[in-house]
């Protein structure tokens, strides 16, 4: 099985050297936008790499200076941008032709060379040679298990400008023998349900809470002191913004790293084989969140699914459709089942917390949508803190196995 890492690296860039990739960016996101006015410019939406390279390739070459592999990776960036937009479509939903402004390059092994202390990346203009800014001690950081790892190919990277410095977004892989994985059964295995929100970050089929208070409190505080640098207007209260920025992102990246692990562990204890998501297309509008609380569920599900991968866990989405409004018990489904953050039933009269009552509806959704007429290699049930709910909604106590294996033994919650 092939497992795929992406680790960030600070480069040390001097101000020449920053004024052409500064430019080559400008050409990557010109290429990338007009690959992307082409496919739109029609009765349909041309998504063929192979049509858009030969309508674009030699039209992109002559109006830049562009490396060309970067034209190359314009055009796949313009493609699957713009199969994106097909899909939600086909999907039924809204979608606009896609503009590219967040400052980036693909790079692949051909116009980047990776080196033991820095990498030489193609520009509109030759080569530059950026070194590495690197944490004072590499044990145990992704570069140490990825970056400068032998059993790790790099394969490629992206090149971004955030907070004032160029950072490389390095992608490596290996291949992993799969009866080397710590993983479960699939003939015993269950599924993780988790529900994300804006109270709430993250709650699991088994009576897991992640609250988002911790979240909350340092989004305002961030936002507190950049409004005070902001109203200060000086240089140094800029250099500061970037500085706290930097700070914010470091903060909140540890704080998902964590629930990502955690939420993993819970799997993993709990014998699942799948850790079920919502679609996350849309949850900002289901939900109300901020770009912020967005931004925060896509980090969250990504970390999962590469850590969930170690162990032969699958990570997917389901549709989120109702899975506020049903109950999980009896499947009545209303608006008015649902108030804030309690649930009650008005069918049956289950009651519980909203977010968990989703979070089964979530592992149920998937195991439906799985289950096969001999059963083979799906998962039996959704896993709740005591037992499981099988696909018809019903709850099973644990098994002798299951409870040796730590599964609470209690009643399940009401």
């Amino acid at each position: 099985m092939e497992v795929r890492r992406t680790v960030p690296v600070t480069l040390d860039v001097d101000s020449h050297d920053s004024a052409l990739l500064h430019d080559t960016v400008d050409a990557f996101l010109w290429a990338a936008q007009y690959v992307t006015d082409h496919a739109f410019d029609g009765e349909y939406v041309t998504t063929s790499k192979t049509t858009l390279n030969d309508e674009t390739y030699d039209d992109v070459r002559s109006e830049t200076e562009l490396h060309a592999n970067h034209v190359q990776a314009a055009r796949n960036k313009a493609a699957d941008a713009c199969k994106g937009v097909v899909k939600r479509w086909q999907q039924g939903k809204k979608a606009s032709k896609p503009h590219f402004t967040s400052p980036h390059v693909v790079y692949d092994h051909r116009s980047a060379t990776f080196h033991d202390d820095c990498v030489s990346l193609a520009t509109i203009d030759g080569r530059v040679e950026c070194e590495y800014v690197l944490p004072d001690s590499l044990g145990g950081t992704p570069h140490e298990q990825y970056l400068f790892s032998e059993d790790y190919e790099v394969t490629g990277a992206e090149l971004h400008r955030k907070h004032g410095e160029w950072q490389l977004h390095v992608r490596c892989k290996t291949d992993v023998e799969t009866d080397t994985l710590d993983q479960a059964t699939p003939e015993n295995g269950t599924v993780l349900g988790v529900d994300l929100g804006v109270n709430q970050l993250a709650v699991s089929s088994t009576g897991t809470f992640w609250t988002g208070n911790e979240f909350d409190h340092w989004r305002g505080e961030y936002e507190k002191r950049r409004g005070d640098l902001q109203v200060n207007g000086s240089r140094w209260a800029h250099e500061n913004m970037q500085s706290v920025g930097r700070q914010e992102e470091g903060r909140f990246k540890q704080m998902l790293h964590r629930i990502s692990n955690e939420l993993v562990e819970e799997a993993r204890k709990n014998g699942c084989v799948v850790i079920a998501f919502e679609d996350l297309t849309d949850i900002r509008e289901r939900t109300g969140a901020s770009w912020g609380h967005k931004w925060a569920f896509n980090r969250v599900y990504e970390y999962v699914e590469y850590k969930a991968e170690i162990h032969g866990i699958s990570v997917e989405q389901v549709s989120p459709e109702n899975t506020s409004q049903r109950c999980s018990e009896c499947g009545f489904t209303h608006p008015n089942n649902r108030e804030g953050e309690a649930f009650e039933c008005v069918k049956c009269g289950y009651g519980n917390h909203a977010d968990y009552n989703a979070a089964k509806n979530i592992g149920l959704r998937y195991l439906r949508r799985n289950q096969t007429g001999d059963g083979g290699g799906v998962p039996v049930g959704v896993r709740l803190n005591s037992g499981t709910l099988n696909a018809n909604g019903e709850f099973e106590p644990p098994t002798e196995k299951s409870a040796r294996a730590g599964v609470h033994a209690e009643s399940p919650p009401l």
